[in-house]
């Protein structure tokens, strides 16, 4: 039995979510993806994400991994996948992994990207892959929020209700916002997230950038832990799953990679 990796990217627009729905016939990642590597494998593939993405996220870099005794080389596998999936789903990496690895236990890191379209005007272009937010922002006291995140902390106060998890800290590396004309960028990377937690720091930041609540009322709301006191969960659109980071130690086994260029 071999153990393949496959780094995927994809626009999650027409799709609800990552992970299959029971009982139902709705299009998810999961299952565009389960089907295509059936069809190549001939036998019936069962795949792990690192990361459940909701309907209408996006992804960079999401990672999933799959057990199977096909004789298909893995430096085929992208582009024998692709030739099997729509063109809003792409395989990017293809390696097999030590047997044990395993897509979202194995994982140390993720990075998240949330972006907002800053703009009186809409574009047609961004309505899919952005929050559109017609007012300027500060972008230094967004900042000097971001900070106050990093570290180990309870996120229970950025949790959405429905989460079946009993522990809520997680440690954030690294939070901060760039712009690039038109386009803001709130980039964070964790060990973990919690139910939209991202989407709730990113509608966290825009009050704050929006003059709404001040920089230093993050380390209150991350005492506090109460979902009601936090910001608002802003819309899918605007989440990308950018990469998921593993431990070498994980991929210690001699492996074959290709990686199609974008």
């Amino acid at each position: 039995m071999r153990n393949f990796k496959l780094v995927v990217a994809y626009d999650g627009t027409r799709y609800h979510g990552f992970q299959i729905q029971k009982g139902t016939r709705l299009p998810t990642i999961q299952g565009t993806l389960e089907q295509a590597l059936t069809i190549l494998t001939k036998e019936e593939i069962k795949i792990t994400g690192a990361g459940r993405t909701d309907a209408g996220v996006h992804a960079q870099g999401q990672v999933v991994n799959f057990l199977s005794n096909t004789l298909v080389p893995v430096e085929r596998f992208p582009l024998a996948v692709n030739s099997l999936l729509p063109e809003d789903i792409v395989v990017l990496q293809a390696e097999e992994v030590p047997v044990d690895f395993h897509a979202c236990f194995s994982a140390e890191r993720k990075t998240y990207c949330y972006t907002f379209y800053n703009s009186r005007m809409r574009d047609p272009f961004c309505r899919y892959f952005a929050f559109r937010v017609p007012v300027s922002l500060d972008l230094t006291e967004m900042n000097k929020a971001c900070r106050l995140f990093v570290g180990e902390h309870d996120f229970s106060g950025f949790c959405a209700s429905g989460s079946a998890v009993k522990n809520f800290t997680r440690t954030i590396y690294n939070c901060f916002i760039e712009k690039e004309d038109k386009i803001i960028r709130f980039l964070v990377t964790g060990n973990g997230f919690l139910y939209n937690m991202v989407r709730i720091m990113a509608g966290t930041l825009l009050e704050i950038g929006q003059g709404k609540r001040k920089a230093e009322d993050v380390a209150n709301l991350l005492q506090k832990g109460q979902r009601k006191l936090s910001g608002i969960t802003l819309p899918p659109q605007g989440l990308c799953l950018l990469s998921v980071g593993y431990d070498e130690n994980t991929l210690t086994q001699p492996a074959t990679c290709i990686k199609i260029n974008q």
